[in-house]
């Protein structure tokens, strides 16, 4: 009889151990969960018990894990959007100035029907100017933030300078600006047509307006492909781009010394974000008075 009273008292103290112990545990729990809610950094667990608590703290770790990866990822959103509205607002004033100006000089009845047509015509092109811009600077802010989800269509290299090239047809011609394109056909690669076409536009785009000088008149667009991936380059014999501004030309806003008037510098810095959210590089090489080429790889089966 003693016996039985001996184990059920050690039964007993055990069960009263592991109560204790279960209870310490939770309150770690709840410590932990009221830390994270006064936005405290997310503290780390040191070890996971064994057992139906071990699985409940398991599961609530993993949980809050996620939801700090989604608060960070919210924040960075939000850093990227405020910087860009403060970029869109500086890039704006100037033409807001003029048309605010211009708009005031229409206000003069006594103001030449010549000078009003001309205003009025200047008005349009700036508006149209900013338009432009801020669509294209929230996309550059979507991109960057990866908020702007792109599509996975096979999409054929022909068919995708074809569309990006089209474009540029008229603005070649007026320059002066030859396109000579070498695409072999049957490769196809895995990207969003509309934005792989408009990025590679871009840089189309670039080339020709550099390109239209004395130095040269030509521009070449080739597609090769070999098990890796498939690679498109696009080659000028412009002027080339001076050493020290070759680093910078995929910065947002950046614009070399040869850079035209109208320029903003954002189509690079856009190309750039386009291919890279697609497991694609671009990469620049280019040599005073010999022209620029640009090398756009889009990599097949491998994660960048």
């Amino acid at each position: 009889m003693e016996i039985f009273l001996g184990c059920g008292a050690f039964f007993c103290l055990v069960e009263f151990l592991l109560y204790r112990r279960r209870e310490r545990k939770l309150k770690e729990l709840t410590l932990y969960l009221l830390k994270l809610q006064d936005g405290a950094e997310l503290p780390p667990f040191e070890s996971f018990e064994e057992g139906q608590l071990g699985v409940l703290q398991s599961e609530i770790y993993k949980m809050v894990s996620l939801l700090d990866e989604e608060t960070k990822k919210s924040k960075r959103q939000n850093h990227y959007l405020a910087d860009m509205l403060s970029d869109i607002s500086h890039q704006i004033k100037t033409p807001l100035a003029g048309i605010t100006l211009m708009t005031d000089l229409l206000k003069d009845p006594e103001l030449p029907e010549e000078k009003r047509e001309e205003f009025v015509e200047k008005i349009d092109r700036q508006t149209e100017k900013i338009t432009w811009l801020v669509r294209n600077l929230l996309t550059l802010a979507q991109l960057e933030a990866d908020m702007l989800k792109l599509k996975k269509e096979t999409v054929s290299a022909a068919e995708l300078v074809e569309t990006a090239v089209g474009p540029l047809n008229i603005l070649a011609e007026l320059k002066g600006v030859e396109l000579e394109m070498k695409i072999p056909e049957g490769i196809e690669l895995s990207c969003d047509r509309a934005w792989t076409a408009e990025a590679l536009s871009n840089v189309i785009k670039n080339c020709i307006e550099h390109v239209s000088t004395d130095a040269g008149k030509h521009v070449w667009i080739t597609v090769a492909e070999n098990n890796f991936a498939v690679t498109l380059t696009v080659r000028d014999d412009g002027p080339g781009i001076p050493p020290e501004e070759l680093p910078h030309i995929f910065e947002r806003f950046y614009k070399g010394k040869n850079s035209s008037k109208n320029s903003v510098g954002i189509g690079l810095a856009m190309a750039r974000q386009i291919f890279l959210q697609q497991n694609g590089t671009i990469e620049a090489a280019s040599e005073p008075g010999k022209g620029t080429s640009f090398r756009i790889r889009f990599y097949t089966g491998v994660s960048l």
